[in-house]
């Protein structure tokens, strides 16, 4: 009797609304190991799709053949605490970087509210934290290297294929496996954030000198109200109002993940309840202000699933883009339970980035696990489009490459650089051949 072939286990994101069963996945320990899977895959004429934490609510990540998980790979982890650089795996998370980082003495200027992506993977979906000031974490990349479809390692920086630089920065994995990243780093800082709520009104009336007048601001705007919930992080000297352990539990564990959880189950069972649980949300939350180390302070944990899409904005775009979207949730035939997320970012220069070459708003719009979401979705993403938004690779969209290449005027130079990297398209899956065009 022939051996049974050892069964490959399947992979679902953090979501649940992606899943795939690849035909291998490999767990590679060196850069060596992976050139050698990508070489193996090539020659059995099969696709190979590197995997981070499972963070992207797209398939972006889902292989259409083979799997590449990046956790065991191990290269040199270097520090310069003078020029404040840091370089380590691509599969390292951003909690152990931020762990290490501080070790060290040092930070990333800005993060986003999840610390479980991979520096690979954050970096490729162009994940940003809010700053009017600062771009997305791939804005602090310094170098990196990466295994391209011909198995090919190159190391690019500014002064390295800087061409390659400028789309691999937020590449989609489209243009190779990334095995290691520099980044560059500020020295350890202290974030004073201000909690408060606010009628939607106000925010908008006064949000140029809101934005300008802070270092990071977002606000969160509850369906069926006009109240949001407002947050400010400033730079201060000292960690002198720590929160209390109690009310970090209280508010951050207890009633951001329990009792919401609670919230959204209920209102799931009984939609007609979703406005009630709304308002009362919009109230519970009160004011507070405290101090933090900066990761900690950026950085809240996030125990009740979801689904999402997020557009980034021209910003002035903003505020019709909020108008439309109340009245689209108002006439949803279901309930929305979630709040909805605005950041804003600096420009940058990275060939697909949400911010290339603009000041943005993002507008992230979120739906309950098990409830529907994609006529909310798409209906936002109607509005998002003709107002010149550009989705987030890693949130739920509908666009395509026709559709996408007027958003971004650098789209064909990137992908004359990934018919150079990979033209085979060896890496790529339906997700890319969608967002980027198919054809070698």
């Amino acid at each position: 009797m022939a051996p049974t072939a050892p069964r490959v286990p399947g992979w679902t994101n953090w979501a649940g609304n992606q899943q795939a069963t690849p035909t291998a996945v490999g767990r590679p320990e060196t850069v060596d190991g992976v050139v050698e899977a990508v070489r193996a895959a090539a020659a059995a004429g099969e696709r190979i799709r590197p995997v981070g934490s499972g963070h992207s609510f797209t398939p972006i990540a889902l292989p259409a053949g083979r799997q590449l998980n990046l956790d065991a790979l191990r290269t040199d982890i270097r520090v310069n605490r003078t020029d404040r650089l840091v370089t380590v795996p691509a599969g390292t998370t951003l909690r152990a970087l931020n762990a290490l980082l501080t070790a060290h003495g040092l930070a990333l200027p800005n993060l986003g509210d999840i610390d479980a992506q991979t520096v690979a993977g954050a970096i490729s979906t162009g994940t940003h934290g809010t700053g009017a000031n600062l771009g997305c974490l791939s804005t602090f990349v310094e170098a990196l290297t990466l295994v391209t479809g011909t198995g090919e390692v190159l190391r690019c920086s500014a002064d390295e294929h800087p061409d390659i630089f400028a789309a691999a920065r937020v590449g989609l994995g489209a243009l190779g496996v990334l095995v290691e990243v520099t980044l560059r780093c500020v020295d350890a800082f202290t974030l004073r954030a201000h909690e408060r709520p606010a009628p939607l009104a106000e925010v908008l009336a006064d949000l140029p000198e809101l934005v300008a007048g802070h270092d990071h601001v977002e606000f969160y705007w509850f369906p069926y109200t006009a109240r949001v919930q407002v947050k400010t992080n400033d730079r201060v000297p000292a960690d002198d109002r720590p929160l209390p352990r109690w009310r970090g539990w209280l508010d951050d564990e207890f009633l951001a993940n329990t009792v919401f959880a609670g919230a959204c189950r209920l209102g799931r069972a009984v939609p007609a309840l979703a406005p009630t649980i709304s308002a009362v949300s919009a109230r519970a939350l009160t004011e507070r202000t405290y101090t933090g180390r900066s990761d900690t302070v950026f950085c809240t944990p996030r125990r009740v699933r979801f689904v999402e899409m997020e557009y980034a904005l021209p910003r002035a775009a903003l505020p019709d883009a909020l108008d439309a979207l109340r009245r689209i949730v108002d006439g949803l035939p279901f309930k929305v339970l979630f709040p909805v997320e605005v950041r804003f970012t600096a420009p940058d220069d990275i060939w697909l980035s949400h911010g290339y070459g603009r000041e943005s708003a993002y507008l992230a719009v979120h739906q309950y696990v098990g409830l529907p979401y994609e006529p909310y979705f798409r209906a936002f993403e109607q509005v998002a489009a003709g107002l010149g938004g550009r989705p987030h690779w890693g949130k739920l969209h509908w666009r395509d490459a026709a559709s996408l290449a007027p958003a971004y005027p650098r789209f064909a130079d990137f992908l004359a650089v990934r018919d150079r990297l990979d033209p085979d398209r060896l890496l790529a899956n339906p997700y890319l051949d969608r967002v980027l065009g198919g054809a070698g």
